[in-house]
């Protein structure tokens, strides 16, 4: 995983298939772009992730429509996790 734009792309895929079981790997796509992104342009990345699953919950239904809702929620888990860390 080399940046934001092969995260987005692996989650689309993985909200495309709607696999439950492929949470685990839509995660590690999320902390790996977290662990080779810089501080100051994490919080910019994962809104544009979190604005690309809702677009894609949005337009799916059933098992894909619950997989983009829960990236969506580990996206904003993340996403509180980063302002903690610039506030404190």
């Amino acid at each position: 995983m080399s940046g934001l734009a092969d995260c987005q792309s692996l989650l689309r895929l993985l909200i495309a298939r709607g696999d439950p079981q492929a949470i685990p790997l839509a995660e590690n796509a999320i902390d790996q772009y977290l662990a080779i992104t810089p501080a100051g342009a994490r919080g910019r990345g994962l809104c544009e992730l979190q604005r690309d699953a809702s677009d894609q919950h949005g337009a799916a239904v059933g098992v894909q429509r619950s997989f983009a809702e829960t990236v969506d929620a580990y996206i904003a888990r993340k996403l509180a996790e980063e302002r903690v860390g610039a506030e404190g």
